[in-house]
């Protein structure tokens, strides 16, 4: 299990010591895996974006019209956290839902 994400990032530390099998990722240090965003864009849309950070309240008009794709790129913690793939499956957050299917 691969929990993708930010090492500083309080809930990927809450999932990542929840999830005992699991490994982090970081997103900023290590990148994307090729092909994770394409996957993760098409399972989740424009929920993969969390445009309550403060990096997208940075960001002017012209940038944030950018293909989420390239603004995650271009800025990691625009990417909503954690990121977990597990069994070829795709899961974002760490919502109710998410621990129900995650843990025992």
């Amino acid at each position: 299990m691969i929990i993708y994400g930010i090492k500083t990032c309080d809930t990927c530390r809450k999932a990542l010591k929840s999830l005992q099998n699991a490994r982090l990722h970081d997103i900023r240090a290590e990148g994307f895996p090729p092909g994770l965003l394409e996957r993760a864009e098409a399972a989740f849309g424009q929920d993969l974006l969390n445009t309550r950070s403060t990096t997208w309240r940075g960001l002017g008009t012209s940038e944030r019209a950018r293909p989420l794709r390239d603004l995650i790129l271009a800025h990691p913690t625009l990417m909503k956290r954690p990121l977990i793939e597990t069994q070829g499956r795709l899961y974002l957050g760490w919502g109710a839902a998410v621990q129900k299917a995650l843990l025992p």
